[in-house]
């Protein structure tokens, strides 16, 4: 029963934190917020204990799953050598430098205890930071490749810090074994995943072609395959993150769900928006549970140690913070003027980012929940006795990496262009929304040719002959709306843009009243709730359908 109300109570917080924030219209990052709230909790007494293996299972496997399902391909594949050199180059030379440094500013961290704490702190959040980011002005090629950084460069930073552990515990260490297991683990974990994502899509191919699509059950075990991915991954003793990213990617690129009744592809959305959603508020509040904790264990250990002191605590926890976010504007910086000098020598064309957009990038490399997942697995303090010193360490980066990332991207947003300068999504929006409509109309014009053609062919009904040109000028209407490129772009298109937004606002006062009616009819016994609820959800569609098309429409 403890255990029933303590999830009880986290979910409840993890509502009232995105409520509170929209009541307050309060100008804090979702993740510092919700991390608040979890210290708040800890203070008022909340305690929950954290299994590390089954935190990465219950809640990182889902949430890199949907990332990694709903990363734009086409910008990934582009992406892809950027993207692969910074989840692995930058993580070795984060972990080596790193380690490094804390080991000269703390001589009482042993080299292999700093590199074990570095290779935790390598791995980035891109959940947090897409929640400082999100409606900034940010370039989409750079929140892509930032997204993809944090798919990929968990395993590589995850290896780092098992191999320094190992090499902290038993004084040993060979960079062949460590190199091999590297190629194991990562290797093994994408196929993994693509073998398991290839078995899935083919499975959901055979049920569907043999009329077997029920909505529910079909949503409910696509639920589950990023657990069973995970789970197969660790048991042969791979990498289980990288597995839950290939295995997305895989179901995506087979492209099974557009196979799928419309239904099941709308109920599966709903449940991974709330699953996402609850998931990245459960993990930030638990790392905010923590918290006292973890700060109740610094001053045990300041006050046994001769050797540290408060200030060398934070000293240590700053630099850290400095140094990483400087390693960071290093190799992106270096890695841009390697590109631009490889694609001089090939006479390629080679896109660069900005200063701005290189500032943007050394500071979104906060950290979150895969370095607290990793840091809480260290052993005990009987075999492992900077356990709690690097804990804390590394709890304080993560709060001071989100307070940083906070504080200051939104400064370096405003050394970007001025979004008229920049290119957006929406345009792609717009013409591939006009190519739609295009595609409409070539189907009725081929109908009315083929009316025209053989007015006596059984397929030209009179119902079908009244509907085609009705239909027709409805799609004209919505071409002449949507294309920015005719000849007359100014009072004409102005007009049918109004035209449609006041067609559309009178829709949706028709379906609020519908909606209205429809309760009376509940309310005084004229109609059952099976019809309300039938009825009900027909106009939450249709209501839907028209607040996506008035979003769509150009601004007159």
């Amino acid at each position: 029963m403890d255990e029933t109300l303590l999830a009880l109570s986290l979910l409840t917080i993890t509502g009232l934190t995105g409520i509170g924030a929209r009541m307050l219209n309060l100008h804090i990052p979702m993740p510092l917020l919700q991390i608040a709230a979890g210290a708040t909790a800890a203070l008022a007494g909340l305690r929950v204990g954290l299994d590390n293996n089954l935190f990465l299972l219950l809640f990182i496997a889902p949430l890199l799953f949907v990332d990694a399902y709903r990363i734009p391909m086409r910008e990934f594949g582009e992406l892809r050598h950027i993207i692969a050199a910074m989840a692995i180059g930058l993580v070795l030379l984060s972990t080596l430098a790193g380690g490094y440094f804390l080991h000269w500013l703390l001589p009482t961290v042993s080299l292999a205890a700093a590199f074990a704490l570095a290779g935790a702190l390598s791995p980035t959040d891109a959940i947090s930071v897409s929640g400082i980011l999100r409606g900034g002005r940010v370039p989409p090629r750079l929140l892509y490749l930032l997204g993809g950084e944090a798919l990929l460069n968990d395993a590589s930073g995850l290896v780092c810090f098992k191999f320094a552990v190992a090499a902290a515990t038993t004084g040993l260490f060979s960079l062949k074994a460590a190199s091999a297991n590297f190629v194991w683990v990562a290797a093994g974990g994408v196929l993994t995943g693509i073998a398991i994502g290839l078995l899935g899509s083919k499975l959901e191919t055979y049920l569907l072609r043999r009329g077997y699509d029920d909505p529910p059950s079909h949503a409910l075990l696509a639920l589950m395959i990023p657990f069973a991915v995970y789970l197969a991954a660790e048991y042969i003793e791979t990498s289980g993150i990288l597995a839950v990213v290939a295995g997305g990617m895989t179901i995506r690129l087979s492209g099974v769900m557009n196979e799928t009744q419309i239904e099941t592809r709308m109920r599966a959305t709903a449940i991974w928006d709330m699953v996402s959603f609850t998931l990245n508020g459960l993990v930030f509040l638990l790392l905010g549970l923590q918290l006292p904790h973890l700060l109740h264990e610094a001053k045990r250990i300041l006050r046994s140690s001769g050797d540290l002191s408060l200030w060398s605590v934070l000293l240590a926890i700053l630099g850290l913070q400095a140094v990483m976010t400087l390693i960071r504007l290093f190799w992106v910086t270096g890695s841009a003027s390697l590109r631009q000098v490889v694609a001089h020598f090939r006479h390629r064309a080679c896109v660069l980012p900005s200063w701005g957009e290189k500032l943007i990038m050394a500071l979104a490399g906060t950290r979150g929940t895969i370095t607290l997942a990793a840091i809480l697995t260290l052993p005990s303090a009987t075999d492992f006795p900077q356990r709690d010193l690097l804990i804390t360490l590394a709890a304080g980066v993560i709060i001071s990496s989100l307070l940083v990332a906070s504080l200051l991207l939104p400064l370096a947003l405003r050394l970007l262009p001025a979004p008229s300068q920049m290119s957006t999504p929406q345009q792609e929006l717009d013409d591939t929304r006009l190519a739609l409509v295009d595609t409409a109309l070539a189907v009725l014009k081929n109908e009315t040719a083929k009316s025209q053609a053989d007015p006596t062919s059984s397929t030209d009904s009179p119902e079908l002959a009244h509907a085609v040109p009705l239909l027709l000028q409805e799609f004209q209407e919505l071409h002449q709306t949507l294309d920015g490129k005719q000849p007359d772009p100014g009072s004409t298109r102005d007009l049918s843009v109004r035209n449609r937004r006041a067609e559309v606002a009178i829709r949706l006062r028709i379906i609020r009243a519908q909606r209205k009616t429809l309760r009376d009819l509940l309310h005084d016994r004229n109609i059952n709730d099976e019809t309300e609820r039938v009825l009900g959800r027909q106009l939450d569609v249709h209501e839907q359908e028209l607040i996506n098309e008035a979003a769509a429409l150009p601004h007159a």
